[in-house]
């Protein structure tokens, strides 16, 4: 059984910093990718920044320059830092990872519970 389990979210400023956690836990074989997803009220899910096993990053046009995505290999945690924080950034934030549970098997997709970010306009 894997746990994604989010923390770090609150209410700021604008322009203002956050920084989110996402500590993954369980029989963890190999990690391919953890990302950061968000969902404002009454709109879809969007990705905001994934980072690859290899290191590689990605992020949405919106928060680049702002976001950082960092990840600690030896915790399998990921990180979120958010500066220069927007009311348009408010938004429940969703850790995601997709990874490996044994050496052989495919891999599985799971998700973190959710953190609320709240930036007042």
């Amino acid at each position: 059984q894997v746990q994604l389990v989010e923390s770090g979210g609150g209410l700021v400023q604008a322009g203002g910093s956050l920084r989110l956690s996402c500590a993954a836990s369980g029989s963890i074989f190999r990690i391919n990718v953890m990302d950061w997803y968000r969902q404002a009220p009454g709109k879809q899910r969007e990705l905001v920044a994934a980072v690859t096993g290899g290191g590689s990053t990605n992020y949405a046009d919106s928060v680049k320059g702002r976001f950082t995505i960092s990840k600690d290999n030896a915790k399998n945690t990921v990180y979120l830092q958010m500066n220069s924080l927007k009311p348009e950034d408010t938004a429940v934030y969703y850790c995601h990872a997709d990874l490996r549970i044994s050496p052989s098997g495919r891999s599985f997709s799971y998700w973190g519970q959710g953190t609320q970010v709240t930036v007042p306009s």
